[in-house]
Formats: structure tokens, sequence, C-alpha cells
């Protein structure tokens, strides 16, 4: 059966068409529509009442005229066709690909807004996934199937470290299908080309599906990339048993765009104008990612949002936070000084990081050390504080020590090349490194025995260096 045509567009709000007298349309139904000039468009259905439909136009309203422009209700949703050779390749927010290779031969078209996973079948996350930077692996790991997101602000180099861990993650379980699901939201072309040759030079890209989605193109692609995105990250994970990394940047576009349209649906405003479902409508998103039992792939998610005035709690970063398992937060000051990546761990927290470290996942003294590393780094800055206040005079022996290892963990943990991997052991054996600094009495969170084992025989090659030296002069 022929879709029926409508001409009975009564109104032009934004991205938005009101239908009058329709039939039979169901909600996020497909839309055509064709201009006077006889330009195609597509759209989806947004709201529907007895005779009267909202219609989202993807490509923009630029252009319509009311009286001359038909529209054709197709039946069916939004898909996305999917086959593993989606890998290594670059698609836009609509799901085209725009990296000048042949269309997609798909296994399956699936609904871009995925199938609700039942409570019930879902795994608990639990294993340790290595990004190579040592302020996410050594203080905030991360586990396969969770959601850690990235608070940054602006001009702060988080597209540098979503590329970075986009090249670097890894499952040291030594699972063999690994892969990365890249989609970028509202950003310029110029971040755009600095993704696209990245992966390319790195190679990383044949491991990467990127969706791409840039600061001109029409706002309500934006509202479909990242659900295009975890649409194919469900089909390599729960189809393909890959363990998938699915990077979002920038969430703040996403929520940006969710408002426009809100604004034109003339809906009464939530906090700070954002529309009252935006909860809801992350969680739709962040939800989509975990385990499931009996299969072997997984889903973990990496959004990155930028917060307006580094304000976190602006309602993206603070909705964000409550869906999410924990978030890692960068630093304007780290940034000033000149640190990559300037994450600032005391803020930072990982929920799930007790699950996936300790012995045969990272290593027995992992827990503890970074306890100890935390505790020292506080009481490093609280001592920085104070000399400002009092002077350096004023600081006990202890409280010197602690200053100079906050100066020292900065400087040597958390700062690290834009290209460095390191593996969760060179972390670790980092973090011992700098407690050589702290009087071992002070050393209060971790075991007796893991000092024996791991600091003692730093202790005594630091001994005999110095005793070496004092015996040469």
């Amino acid at each position: 059966m022929l879709p029926k045509e409508y001409s009975t567009i009564t109104e032009v709000t934004g991205p938005l068409l009101v239908v009058e007298k329709t039939k039979d349309v169901r909600y996020d139904e497909l839309v055509e529509i064709e201009l006077a000039s006889g330009e195609m468009r597509r759209g989806r259905v947004l709201e529907i009442t007895s005779d009267r439909a909202l219609v989202q136009v993807f490509e923009g309203t630029d252009g319509i005229d009311i009286k001359n422009t038909k529209l054709r209700f197709l039946g069916k949703v939004l898909t996305l066709p999917v086959s593993r050779d989606m890998l290594g390749r670059i698609f836009n927010g609509r799901g085209e690909p725009i990296d000048g290779g042949a269309p997609i031969l798909p296994d399956a078209k699936l609904d871009i807004n995925g199938m609700p996973m039942n409570p019930f079948s879902r795994d608990y996350p639990s294993e340790f996934i290595q990004t190579g930077i040592s302020t996410i692996d050594g203080m905030n790991p991360m586990v396969r199937g969770q959601k850690l997101p990235i608070f940054s602000g602006s001009g702060l180099p988080h597209n540098r470290m979503a590329a970075q861990i986009a090249r670097q993650a890894t499952v040291i379980s030594g699972h063999e299908d690994f892969a990365v699901v890249f989609a970028a939201m509202g950003i310029t072309f110029e971040e755009a080309s600095f993704f696209m040759e990245d992966f390319r030079r790195t190679g990383a890209i044949q491991r990467t599906v990127m969706f791409v989605n840039l600061a001109d193109d029409p706002a309500i692609e934006r509202i479909t990339t990242p659900r295009l995105a975890l649409t194919a990250a469900e089909y390599l994970a729960f189809e393909q048993d890959m363990h998938v990394v699915v990077i979002l940047t920038d969430l703040t576009n996403y929520c940006e765009a969710l408002r426009e349209i809100s604004a034109a649906r003339k809906e009464v405003p939530g906090r700070r104008g954002y529309p009252g479902y935006l909860y809801t409508d992350l969680a739709t998103m962040y939800e989509r990612a975990g385990r499931l039992k009996g299969k072997k792939g997984s889903i973990t998610q990496i959004p990155i949002l930028t917060m307006p005035e580094d304000d976190k709690t602006h309602p993206i970063p603070d909705l964000t936070g409550y869906i999410t398992e924990g978030q890692i937060i960068l630093s304007r000051g780290l940034h000033r000084k000149g640190i990559y990546p300037p994450v600032d761990v005391m803020p930072s927290l990982s929920r799930l990081k007790d699950k996936g470290i300790g012995r045969e996942k990272t290593r027995e003294d992992h827990a503890d050390l970074m306890n100890q590393l935390f505790a020292a780094y506080a009481r490093g800055k609280e001592a920085k504080e104070l000399a400002v206040i009092l002077g350096e005079g004023a600081l006990t022996e202890e409280d010197k020590a602690f200053a100079s290892f906050a100066d020292k963990f900065e400087d040597t943990y958390v700062r690290q090349g834009e290209y460095e991997n390191r593996t969760v052991k060179e972390t670790l054996e980092l973090g011992w490194d700098l407690l050589t600094m702290i009087p071992v009495k002070e050393l209060k969170r971790v075991r007796d025995a893991y000092i024996e084992k791991y600091l003692n025989p730093r202790l005594h090659v630091e001994e005999t260096n110095k005793e070496a030296v004092s015996a040469t002069e």
C-alpha cells in the first residue's frame, strides 16, 4: 500500500512542522517531505493528537513553503543498517557513510532507540579496562560495562583525552575482540579533522566506528547521532561478542539541541530552560551500557561533557552524575600549570573501582596503594595551602614531605604524554616510587606486607645510592 500524501502543513516553527488532518500516524514514524522545488527531506513524528502531527525535519525547515510542500508518512521508524564492516568507517549524524567508501551491506536494520535491557539479565561490571592514563587506571579505574563520564570545561583538552582513550583502551584479561564507537556531536570541522587524522595516523581507525555531527549540521541530527552510535555498539557487543567502548562528545551540544527543540514545541521549561524530561532523555542513552548474562560482549560508556562556566551543579553534569557510575573531572588549575591530562583526582570518582582491581585483575596492592595516594595527595594539598598562609617555616617535617609529594605527584603521576600508553603495572610502580618521599610511619593505609614487598626494596636502593654518592665525595 502506497503511503498517503498530505499537503496540510499549517505551521513551521524552528525545525518543526505542524500537519493537520492526519490519520493512522504513529509516534517516531519516518516522514518524507517533498518541497516545491522537488528537493526531498526526511523527518520523524515527534508528537501526535487525534488528527494532528508534529514533525521534526532532519535537514532543517529553511525554504519550506507551506502551500506547496507535500508529506508522506512512511510507516517505519529510523533504523541503522549494521554489519561488522562498519569497523574502520566514518558516518554522519544520519548514519550515512562520509568517508568515500561503499554503502554498508547490512546484516540487519536496527531501530535506533534500541531494546530495553531487562534488569534481571544484567551482569555486574567486573573486568578492568586499561586506558593507559595513570589518573584513571591507578586512581579511578574503569571496568567493563561501566558508564564513566568525563566532566570538562570550555577550552580544556577533553578532545585530546578522548582520542587518547580511543587509541589506547584495552581489556587486559586478554579478550580478543575490542572495538571503539566514537560519536561526536556539534563539533567544528577542525575538531572532526583532528579525530579523523589522529585515528588514521595511529591505525586506531581499524577498530573504530565514527559518527560525526558537525556544528553547522541541523540541531535535530544531534539528537539521533548518539543513538545511532549506541545501536552500532549494541550490535557489535551482543551480536558479534565484542567489548565496545562508546565515547560520546560533547553531551552539552546534545542537550542544547534538546533545549532548542523543546522551545520550538513551546514546552514549559525546567531548570535553566532545559526540558523537564532531560533526566529521562539522558537515561535512555546512558542505560544502554552494561553487560548481559550469557553474552560475551559488553558496552562501556565514556560520555564527555563541558560544564558551562565550570559549574558542576549545572543540570547537564548534575543529572549525568545521578545516572552514571562516577565521574572524571578535569581541572582548569592543572591545565594552567601545563599539565596534561589535567585530571583532578580528588573530586573524581569511579563507583565500581573496587570490582575491577585486585589479585588476578590488576595486582593485589592496587586498592591499598590507591587509597594511600589519595590520602597523601589530599594532605599534601592541605600543607601547601597552609604554607601560603603561615609560610613554609611553620610546617613540620612531615608536612613538608607531603607538600613536595603533592608537587611530584602532579608532575610525574598526573602528567603524561599524549601518546604515552602506561600499563597498569607501570602506573602502580610509579605510585610506589612516589611513596618513598613520605616517612614510612605515615603510610597508614597500606598493609605492612605490601610495604615489605614493594616499598622497602626501593628504600634500600635509595639508601645504597646515597651511601655510594657520599663515598665518592
